[in-house]
């Protein structure tokens, strides 16, 4: 596809979305109807207002107006023999997106893979499938007057056996999947098939405040990684150097900020005895938990070394914050940290492909290959060598 193509149609579904905005609120409010009473993390990732409307919106835009990866020069060598050897950016192919609850992935993660000229199959959960299969039906209709062909993007209404099936078999001749959700979901993906995966893998981010730290920017760092609870870049677990200047005031003051907003406070034994009001653990793995919901928990540690190693040991290596007036701390906690994203005096919140400046995001990968943090549209290709000859033959 040239770009041109692909942004023809990317505008056209931008345009159909905001004139259909009514109809894809209606079509959500029937999902959540037919839920009955689901918890507030699971109505927040579900729930489709004007404001997410807009925000699918304005991340179609966002990719339109970025460079398109399909096709650029990476690599380039002349071989003495007169060889011309070059490397290039390529699609992957056939994409499957698995994900559970957002209906906004259906457009979000889609035009990503889309415009890096990725076919793409989305297996949306059955929660949301009024809102997924109306979001379909408007991706139809864009690439229709595009002049493109409508199964370049094809939603996959199927049971739980035979998404299983797809995956064990790869009955579609699938290049890569990226499964978004919950462990359950990632687990079976991953030990079921030999079809590549890009983990979207869970958050349980940690933030620690130091010795050296601005407390009032700590608290608000803290408030502000709880303000959305359903996210994977929520803040869950803080560390708390027991040598900070008035613990004791300081702690109850952070505890007293996080129940004003409704957070049930957890904590270790040392900080449940500088403060009455935090509950013990629920179970000796709270410390490995992504919460998603209205929880935190608070544990000390003696040094920066020590929170390090908690953090490398328990968190699922998505994000992690320092806040410390000491810069030499912060490099050394931001290099010495296992975390797709690590921050010094800044929120978990922000890792995130729309504030990183890429638009939208497929998937907030925590592996090492084939990329690692926010993917989105420059990712979603790989590479291919072609090379060009006269008859050349290796001696």
């Amino acid at each position: 596809m040239e770009t041109g193509k692909k942004n023809k149609a990317l505008a056209t579904l931008a345009e159909l979305i905001s004139q259909h905005k009514d109809e894809i609120i209606a079509q959500n409010k029937k999902d959540i109807e037919s839920c009955g009473e689901i918890d507030a993390s699971l109505l927040d990732r579900l729930k489709v207002d004007e404001k997410k409307v807009m925000g699918m919106v304005s991340s179609i835009e966002q990719v339109m107006n970025s460079a398109d990866p399909e096709g650029q020069l990476l690599d380039k060598h002349n071989h003495p023999n007169g060889l011309k050897i070059e490397n290039r950016s390529v699609p992957f192919g056939l994409i499957l997106i698995i994900y559970e609850s957002r209906p906004d992935v259906t457009i979000e993660a889609a035009i990503a893979a889309f415009k890096a000229g990725n076919k793409i199959l989305l297996k949306g959960g059955k929660e949301a499938r009024n809102t997924n299969l109306y979001l379909v039906k408007l991706w139809h209709e864009a690439l229709a007057k595009s002049g493109l062909r409508e199964n370049l993007v094809t939603y996959l209404d199927l049971n739980r056996a035979e998404t299983q099936d797809l995956i064990r078999y790869n009955l579609m001749k699938i290049d890569l999947i990226i499964p978004r959700g919950g462990d359950g979901l990632i687990n079976f993906v991953t030990s079921h098939t030999n079809i590549p995966v890009i983990i979207s893998g869970r958050g349980n981010n940690f933030l620690y405040i130091d010795d050296e730290a601005d407390f009032d920017m700590a608290l608000n760092i803290v408030l502000n990684g709880k303000s959305r609870l359903s996210v994977c870049n929520a803040l869950d677990k803080v560390i708390i150097n027991d040598s900070i200047p008035h613990l004791l005031a300081n702690l109850n003051r952070l505890v007293t900020a996080l129940a004003a907003k409704g957070i049930a406070v957890y904590g270790s034994e040392f900080i449940r005895k500088l403060d009455s009001n935090i509950l013990p653990p629920e179970n000796n793995r709270m410390m490995e938990e992504e919460f998603l919901s209205a929880k935190i928990f608070i544990i000390e540690a003696r040094d920066m070394r020590e929170a390090i190693e908690m953090i490398n040991k328990y968190s699922g290596k998505h994000s992690a914050t320092i806040v410390t007036n000491n810069g030499q701390k912060a490099e050394k906690f931001m290099h010495e940290v296992d975390c797709a994203a690590v921050y010094h005096n800044a929120s978990t919140r922000f890792t995130d492909g729309g504030e990183f400046g890429f638009g939208a995001e497929i998937a907030i990968s925590t592996q090492k290959l084939h990329f690692r943090g926010p993917v989105g549209l420059a990712q979603l290709v790989t590479n291919k060598w072609f090379v060009e000859g006269t008859g050349q033959v290796r001696e």
